[in-house]
């Protein structure tokens, strides 16, 4: 494939998101961050890739210019201990549900990321993250799976070619990072 190409067929998958839903994302971040409230993410493969990088992005990105209280932001793909203990003693599938119970309070947010929608220890994590009064969203791809239906909000990339989904959701992030680093900053100096 031409890199030309490639890039209309990206431009093209991301005019099919919906900017309401992004930036209502933006406007739960910015709440979450105004109450003391956690963002934790989660996802397999690239999308716990994802899940790292917006979480250190939503940590040290959005207070880079700022010198307002920090974003409080966990990917809970990130500690490899917790993980494999909980794969190896119990089942893969409750890997992100088991850190949840212990880190996560009433209010915070979960951005759950799975380019099927169907994987199991995602959709497990939002079960949990629901049931303890979380506030949750769904990153999807291909048809949106179960887990379109399961988060509270979701974002939702209509497309069946993973690579794309994955590029699409990065794009959506890096979005929300720089959004919310200028609300942020317009907010601490009064405007």
């Amino acid at each position: 494939m031409l890199w030309t190409s490639y890039r209309d067929d990206l431009c093209a998958v991301l005019r099919k998101i919906d900017p309401v839903q992004v930036l209502s994302l933006a406007g739960a971040l910015f709440a979450a961050r105004e109450d003391g409230h956690t963002v934790f993410t989660c996802g397999n493969g690239g999308s716990a890739a994802n899940a790292s990088h917006l979480a250190q992005d939503l940590s040290k990105g959005t207070k880079a210019w700022t010198t307002g209280k920090p974003m409080r932001a966990i990917s809970l793909c990130d500690n490899v201990g917790a993980i494999t203990a909980y794969a190896n003693d119990a089942a893969y599938e409750i890997v992100f549900a088991w850190q949840l119970a212990n880190l996560a309070r009433a209010g915070d947010v979960l951005i759950a990321i799975s380019g099927s929608g169907s994987s199991s220890n995602v959709l497990s994590a939002v079960k949990r993250a629901n049931a303890h009064d979380l506030r949750t969203w769904g990153i999807t791809g291909f048809d949106g799976g179960r887990l379109i239906e399961l988060a509270h909000r979701h974002i939702h990339v209509p497309c069946d070619d993973m690579g794309m989904v994955e590029a699409a959701h990065a794009a959506v992030f890096h979005w929300l990072v720089d959004e919310l680093r200028q609300r942020f900053m317009g907010y601490e100096k009064g405007l």
